[in-house]
């Protein structure tokens, strides 16, 4: 497709959504209960443009045994997921023992808006805390519930100014419990690992895996309806947690590069505080690799496999997964995407992967719009008892 028509047909597609989710922000409970306020206005985003309709890439296929032999039911996925699982877990390392019963201490309580305001400290690995917000809408539980992850908590419940990354806030004004934490330690660039033997962004996965046993003890909480979201940094750190903690009931994640690309110095896995950290070689610098600033660590065993995060995409299936493209993750994702439709069709499923896409890296108006009602739709919907 040339450019200007792929961009134009991207502008269509945020217009028509934008005016499909005008009133959606106050659409009623029943409304959202039933999952039908949404989904009209999201559907045409859970299939690609035509233009990368059943492309792949040069993506080797997630159905593929190590042995080159073909999962081809839904038993042959099973083990090819265990398969793929194993894998990953071996190069990043392994993690602690997952904590089902964190500690989680309420420091200080207050009423805002139409919900409780919690500051809270948490029991995120072993030996380690981390203190972040807890927001309980009003009413009658158990509620669904959203795990949001950003550098720190104060930006996801509106606490600051940076606009348009308050997802916990906009979340539990919809009615979501949400639980809102940052960087394990503080520093993103130098996170707090403890004792544990695994790459960060793994390590970062494992603490959102305590954190969704934190929410799934929590008596307000449903706990076959939590998901996870993060915004950049804290879209890596959700994609991860939803690939290989399979609990999480949805994945949403804004704009944090969904496939290695060694042309854009944001999706930076092979940084020291995601997947490039080595006890043995330091790199001279941050930076896109080169031969004079190579790649270290579990990133650099990827690229010599010839691996892709496709295949972390593949782990979440049939859970629904959402990417909020922006800068990064530009309309031609879907080719990485393509591979984990092909799974969940294996599987018996449709309508399970969206994108949407923006041109610029910070989300908008309208693509929060469509990142929560993507919540709504999947979470909302009561479960049969």
């Amino acid at each position: 497709m040339k450019a200007w028509a792929q961009k134009w047909c991207c502008n269509w597609r945020r217009l028509t959504l934008a005016l499909g989710l005008a009133g959606l922000a106050d659409a009623s409970t029943a409304d959202a209960q039933t999952g039908t306020a949404g989904w009209p206005a999201l559907a045409p985003f859970f299939q690609p443009l035509p233009a990368y309709s059943n492309r792949f890439g040069d993506h080797r296929s997630p159905l593929i045994f190590a042995d080159g032999s073909r999962a081809q039911d839904a038993a042959g996925w099973s083990r090819r997921r265990a398969e793929i699982h194993r894998e990953w877990m071996q190069l990043m390392g392994p993690w602690p023992p997952v904590i089902e019963r964190p500690r989680v201490e309420t420091l200080r309580e207050e009423r805002r808006e139409n919900f409780t305001q919690r500051r809270v400290r948490m029991e995120i690995a072993p030996n380690q805390t981390g203190e972040g917000w807890l927001l309980v809408p009003d009413g009658v539980g158990p509620f669904p519930a959203v795990l949001v992850v950003f550098y720190e908590p104060e930006t996801s419940v509106g606490l600051n100014t940076n606009r348009f990354r308050d997802f916990g806030l906009e979340l539990a004004r919809r009615g979501f419990v949400t639980l809102n934490l940052g960087t394990p330690g503080g520093n993103a660039w130098k996170p707090d690992t403890g004792t544990a033997q695994c790459q960060p962004l793994s390590f970062h996965a494992y603490v959102a895996a305590n954190a969704w046993h934190a929410l799934a003890n929590l008596p307000a909480v449903d706990a076959r309806r939590i998901g996870v979201v993060g915004h950049s940094y804290g879209g890596k750190w959700a994609m991860f947690a939803g690939a290989l903690w399979e609990k999480f009931a949805c994945v949403g994640v804004s704009d944090p590069g969904i496939v290695f690309d060694e042309t854009r110095s944001n999706v930076n896995y092979w940084e020291p505080w995601y997947l490039g950290a080595d006890a043995n070689e330091k790199r001279p610098k941050p930076g896109i690799p080169s031969p004079t600033n190579p790649r270290t660590g579990t990133y650099k065993l990827l690229i010599e496999q010839r691996r892709d995060l496709h295949e972390l995409h593949a782990l979440m299936a049939p859970r629904p997964f959402f990417v909020s493209g922006g800068a990064e993750d530009p309309v031609s994702r879907w080719e990485a995407l393509n591979h984990l439709v092909a799974v969940n069709h294996l599987l018996g499923f449709t309508n399970r992967v969206g994108m949407t896409n923006r041109p610029r890296h910070d989300p908008d108006a309208a693509s929060n719009a469509q990142l929560y009602a993507f919540f709504e739709h999947f979470l909302m919907r009561q479960t049969a008892k």
